[in-house]
């Protein structure tokens, strides 16, 4: 499973790309305005970081102004990825900007009608939110589980990012039902790395270490 960072934070992003573990990132206008940057030149360090793709979302609603904007993101890297919303003029513009050969990823999924929609639109990606879902008493994961169903159905070629990630046992999950990619905030990303008995193992061993140089 392909494990993208959700961030527009290029700090971040060295540190994690580090690993050599970082396969993609989203971005939206949120985590661009918290970086404190303009989102041209973010992006295009942020591309400069990390060389799979990168989604950049912009604010229009109208189809119109999601394709204008999707071939102005395009043309900064050609691993950007356009975020369209999933509304109906958000679909109208995923099916223009598939024929003028940018890539997609459809945002805001939350159920499996949508997901389907967006995948006969031609999408690349869609961003299923499972930690919203959850936050509403809903079962995220379970929404997760059917988007790959019905994908494998019909042999779409439409990957699913878990996205709104909270925790690690998401991403656990997500790649135990097949998920193709899940995208995390740095501080999940950071949590995967880590186990209680991992730190007390290697805290024995350093401290069985140390007795026998005395």
């Amino acid at each position: 499973m392909k494990i993208f960072l959700d961030t527009a934070d290029a700090t971040k992003i060295r540190e994690c790309a580090k690993t050599g573990l970082v396969d993609g990132i989203t971005t939206n206008p949120t985590l661009i305005a918290k970086a404190g940057r303009k989102q041209e030149e973010a992006i295009k360090e942020i591309c400069s970081i990390v060389k799979g793709p990168v989604s950049v979302e912009g604010v229009g609603e109208k189809a119109e102004e999601m394709v204008r904007d999707g071939k102005e993101f395009a043309a900064w890297s050609k691993n950007v990825v356009v975020k369209v919303p999933m509304t109906k003029e958000g679909m109208v513009a995923v099916k223009r900007l598939r024929e003028e050969g940018v890539k997609t990823n459809v945002t805001l999924i939350f159920s499996a009608a949508q997901a389907l929609l967006a995948a006969k639109a031609g999408a690349d990606y869609v961003s299923p939110f499972v930690g919203r879902l959850d936050d509403m008493g809903e079962d995220g994961m379970a929404l997760i589980e059917g988007i790959l169903d019905i994908y494998s159905n019909y042999e779409f070629e439409t990957e699913v990012i878990v996205a709104s990630v909270r925790h690690p046992m998401h991403v656990v999950e997500a790649a135990e039902m097949g998920a193709h990619c899940a995208t995390v905030p740095p501080e999940v990303f950071e949590k995967l790395f880590l186990h209680k008995m991992t730190e007390d193992g290697i805290k024995r061993f350093m401290d069985d270490w140390k007795k026998v140089q005395k």
